[in-house]
């Protein structure tokens, strides 16, 4: 069978994972990835001997392009006109232009949580929904927190059906290497509810949930506490036993020295973990308590990482290459090494 070609278009800190992530999948073939301009990304790129070919998305930076050293493969049009699906990893707003693109050469594309809901199809999640992407031409993924997020909520409703959710979000407040967010000393608070919640709702319309999100000054991680109201009263053991099933939850304590988002990004790079990425969301086992009837827990979501899967998924439905989300989800973990 030959295997389904996928492009990226947006090589910076999604997109660069996304590429990694595709070339991963032994029954992809990582045609190539585009982008605008010589950024510390793409000049990584070349340092690194250009392990895959770069396209350009804007024509009037090919001589930036070429001063910096970058190998032009061709445009972006190039790329999309190669390719069975992209993978569309641009800033939030470009990749609704980029849809005209997709759309007047007749081939599907996977965009990610900046974008609106209206430029998709299917608001997609790997495992809550994963039949609704099925043969669709276009795909929007989850924000980081809601994709980790949701696979807690998912699991737990599956195994013992959940009514609500209130969750509190403790948010990064820029990714490792931005300035533009200004050095700060301070947490700030965002109106409820927070999109996250809303998000869940619209893939898991049965869940009734709501949340607060505070950004903090932090780089390294979103931490998530989740109460949930099961229709089955549940308490930790049966969480642990839930969750700890989850093929893209890691169960962690603070008693071995977890003891926060940094201790994960470290233990991943401890591990070879590739930028420090981690796939899984931690689920902290000293989180988990009863509130009454309802299970409360906290989770890290690996900001830069998390979506990676979910986007495999993506591909997986809308190519129809596995048509259950057992069979699609699995396929995915193998080949990236998640257990």
């Amino acid at each position: 069978m030959a295997k389904v070609k996928v492009g990226v278009a947006g090589y910076g800190v999604i997109g660069l994972r996304l590429a990694t992530g595709v070339a991963l999948q032994e029954d992809m073939e990582l045609v190539g990835v585009a982008d605008v301009a010589p950024t510390l990304s793409v000049r990584g790129l070349v340092e690194a001997g250009m392990p895959y070919r770069f396209y350009n998305a804007m024509p009037e930076n090919e001589e930036k392009l070429k001063a910096a050293g970058v190998p032009i493969s061709g445009s972006l049009e190039d790329l999309v006109e190669q390719c069975d699906v992209m993978l569309d990893a641009t800033n939030a707003g470009v990749g609704a232009k980029n849809k005209e693109l997709y759309a007047r050469m007749g081939k599907k594309a996977v965009f990610q949580g900046g974008e609106k809901n209206s430029v998709a199809d299917v608001f997609f999640h790997g495992y809550a929904n994963y039949e609704k992407g099925l043969g669709q031409q276009f795909l929007k993924l989850t924000s980081c927190n809601t994709t980790g997020l949701i696979r807690a909520v998912d699991a737990l409703d599956r195994a013992v059906g959940v009514e609500k959710v209130a969750i509190t979000i403790i948010r990064r407040v820029a990714d490792p290497g931005d300035y533009h967010r200004g050095l700060t000393n301070a947490l700030q608070m965002d109106k409820a509810p927070s999109h996250q919640a809303v998000d869940l709702m619209t893939i898991m319309p049965h869940v009734d949930a709501t949340g607060i999100l505070v950004h903090t000054p932090v780089t390294h991680g979103h931490i998530i506490t989740v109460v949930a109201s099961t229709r089955k009263k549940i308490d930790k053991a049966n969480t642990l036993e839930i969750l700890g099933a989850h093929p893209r939850i890691r169960t962690v304590k603070i008693e071995d020295g977890f003891l926060g988002n940094a201790s994960l990004f470290r233990y991943a790079r401890d591990m070879g973990k590739l930028r420090g990425d981690l796939y899984e969301i931690a689920l902290w086992d000293e989180s988990i308590v009863n509130s009454g009837n309802d299970i409360m827990f906290a989770i890290n979501i690996p900001q830069e990482s998390v979506v990676i899967p979910e986007n495999m998924d993506a591909i997986r439905a809308a190519m129809q290459m596995q048509l259950t989300r057992d069979e699609g989800t699995a396929m995915t973990n193998r080949y990236l090494g998640i257990k």
